[in-house]
């Protein structure tokens, strides 16, 4: 799954993804619930980003605690399941991270790492959204992030990880016209060897603390390398 991501870039999220300038904070340790920066498709010429809380609604749910369960969408199954079906064939979204926290199980707890491209660069998230209407009227915007199973650098601490889509693959996650057979081919585990993970303070451990700290390298045994 992911389930705690970065994003420090924000000032290259122009660029990356296509958009017009925006000023976003620094963030250290993304959680579920919490608004997130998502880019979607505005039309043929132009991309737009909004913010989303993270963990989807589905138009037809009756509460929107139903969103802590839907912060995933699983690869295999988003094209049939009830909960992503419409979303998957209509609203896909791109969130820039730059990194993203799994936790494996160690004799005095769980030991976060951080994930991320060893050059530092942005990456695309694969998501969907959707508009929720709350039961007094206002509307609320949500999303998921798809996952996969893991390469071999992430298989050595979790059994899943987020779809990173290629530079090349953006555009057509978002096209609306794009055909379920060109989005599935974008559904597999990023290449291994561009990637790094680094065992980080367990401060991590806590949505509360959202700064610097949080990323401080530390030692431990048996680091995940290949």
């Amino acid at each position: 799954m992911c389930g705690r991501y970065t994003l420090t870039q924000t000032e290259q999220i122009p660029q990356v993804f296509e958009v017009d300038e925006v000023r976003l904070p620094p963030r250290f340790n993304i959680a579920p619930s919490q608004m997130v920066p998502a880019v979607t498709w505005a039309d043929q010429n132009t991309r737009q980003l909004d913010l989303y809380r993270w963990g989807l609604i589905p138009y037809w749910a009756k509460d929107e605690k139903i969103g802590f369960k839907m912060i995933n969408a699983r690869c295999e199954t988003v094209a049939s399941k009830t909960a992503f079906r419409n979303a998957f064939q209509r609203r896909r979204c791109l969130l820039p991270a730059d990194g993203y926290y799994e936790w494996r199980a160690e004799a005095d707890g769980k030991q976060p790492f951080l994930f991320r491209r060893k050059d530092r660069s942005l990456m695309a998230l694969a998501g969907l959204w959707e508009r929720w209407k709350a039961p007094d009227g206002h509307l609320v915007l949500s999303c998921t992030i798809l996952t996969t199973r893991p390469n071999p650098l992430s298989a050595l601490v979790h059994d899943r990880m987020p779809v990173i889509l290629p530079r090349e693959g953006h555009g057509l996650w978002l096209d609306p016209s794009a055909r379920q057979s060109q989005l599935e081919e974008l559904l597999k585990p990023y290449p291994a060897q561009e990637m790094e993970a680094v065992a980080v303070s367990r401060k991590v451990n806590s949505p509360h603390n959202d700064g610097p700290e949080v990323m401080e390298e530390v030692e431990v045994d048996n680091p995940p390398r290949l």
